[in-house]
């Protein structure tokens, strides 16, 4: 952070397209967006990144990248003017999102490391600029846009007006309804579990090593073990409450907690942090094993619900709502949720890659047998009967049955044509220069050059 503020310093004066350092040039300006300066580094570091991300450039990245940012310099430019600012916690919780996909994604922190030829604490300070930027965009796009409505007349006159070839394909969607159970864990293999929790408690204790090592070598949170067990800065609500009752009580950075039992497994929890009414710890997660026999068993029950439902002693909404584990569905008949769309219904890919497995072939009204399957929220193996309730099959969206698909992407073509004008006209009133050798591009907003 303190190299790009000097960087900019210098390069504020505009006295040429290079920053030097003793003999040896360290950067370089290909563009200047009013008083802000995109670096050559910049460009590079976006460009790595959108390539990790399997990104696909119809252009050359080396001009499309930078005219990206400089779009970005205008809406942060304008958000400086309207005084908006993006709340501390957003940025760490993105930064802290970012840094574990690339840790889990890339393989190892020493990896990313070298991907990026950075270290973790520099890769870091770059991710919090770039989210607080990146979501400062946001805010204020969110601000320029945020008024737009269409009306029916307007979805209807602009699926009228579409040509036929380009009437969006809408994929086959259903809604699903599950009931799971939980298999039973022998209290010998919790007890086990406990007795390994206050082992490490006690050699933390007595100085034979410390918190992190430990979680980086036995932890089951995989994403928090690679960071020796540190979890970003949370509020109460967003924890498992009994994790967050543990957690939100301790006092001293150097005592380890009680074990704590929550939805995800058994836990030992060390503070590192409270900043107001978020807290940052570390903990350590052990999963007690689920024995094979306990695993028949909860199928067995499950197949034997599934009959039961299918001689229509009850229905599956029924059975749902009082023989079901899943907190998620219980008081819902069973209806999974989409968290993407905040309705029931799922595209087939968006569906967890179990439960799409064996709805793929089955019939509207039609029960499963009972499967296992590792939720991505707790990764505690659960046994699982599903009803497929719905299917809509793949088909061209029409006004009638795809209304809300249609309006949103009526709503989403405004916002487009709003923020594109609102570019164009920023474009006119705001100081560009660009380095010779990167002018030579083809944009898509063409007023960066001016003649």
């Amino acid at each position: 952070m303190n190299f790009k503020f000097v960087v900019l310093c210098a390069v504020s004066l505009l006295t040429g397209s290079a920053v030097y350092g003793q003999d040896n040039v360290i950067d370089e300006v290909v563009w200047v967006v009013g008083d802000e300066a995109i670096l050559k580094s910049e460009v590079e570091e976006a460009r790595l990144s959108a390539l990790y991300e399997g990104r696909k450039f119809d252009r050359d990245p080396y001009c499309v990248i930078p005219e990206e940012i400089a779009v970005q310099k205008l809406f942060l430019h304008q958000a400086e003017l309207d005084s908006i600012q993006v709340p501390e916690n957003e940025i760490i919780q993105r930064v802290d999102y970012m840094t574990n996909m690339y840790i889990t994604n890339i393989g190892s922190r020493e990896k990313m490391e070298e991907y990026f030829n950075k270290t973790s604490s520099q890769i870091r300070e770059t991710l919090r600029e770039n989210a607080r930027e990146g979501l400062t965009v946001q805010k204020m796009q969110q601000k320029i846009v945020g008024d737009i409505k269409v009306t029916p007349a307007e979805v209807r006159r602009y699926f009228k007006d579409l040509p036929q070839d380009s009437i969006p394909y809408v994929p086959t969607q259903v809604e699903v309804q599950i009931i799971t159970q939980q298999p039973k864990i022998p209290q010998t293999e919790i007890e086990d579990v406990k007795k390994r929790l206050r082992d490490f408690t006690d050699r933390i204790n007595k100085g034979e090593t410390s918190f992190s090592t430990l979680a980086r070598l036995y932890s089951e949170d995989r994403a928090s073990a690679m960071n020796g067990g540190e979890m970003p800065f949370y509020g109460k609500g967003q924890l498992d409450p009994a994790f967050a009752n543990v957690a939100f009580n301790l006092q001293d950075a150097h005592r380890v907690s009680k074990i704590v039992e929550s939805e995800f497994g058994f836990h030992i929890i060390q503070l590192i942090e409270k900043r107001g009414d978020r807290i940052k710890v570390r903990h350590i997660l052990l999963k007690p094993q689920i024995p094979e026999e306990s695993i028949v068993k909860a199928n067995a029950r499950l197949d034997s619900i599934a009959d039961d439902i299918r001689k229509e002693k009850f229905s599956f909404e029924e059975a749902a709502s009082i023989l079901s584990q899943d907190k998620e569905t219980r008081n819902n008949h069973g209806l999974l949720p989409n968290p993407n769309t905040n309705t029931s219904k799922f595209e087939m890919q968006d569906l967890p890659a179990e439960i799409a497995k064996v709805v793929d072939k089955m019939k509207v009204g039609e029960i499963s047998d009972a499967f296992t399957m590792i939720p991505e929220k707790t990764g505690k193996e659960e046994c699982v009967i599903v009803k497929l309730k719905t299917r809509i099959d793949g088909h061209k969206a029409t006004i009638s049955e795809d209304y809300h698909k249609l309006k949103d992407i009526v709503l989403e073509k405004r916002r487009e044509e709003v923020l594109d004008k609102w570019i164009r006209e920023k474009q006119k009133h705001t100081y560009v220069r660009i380095n010779e050798k990167w002018q030579h591009c083809t944009f898509k907003y063409p007023g960066w050059v001016r003649q």
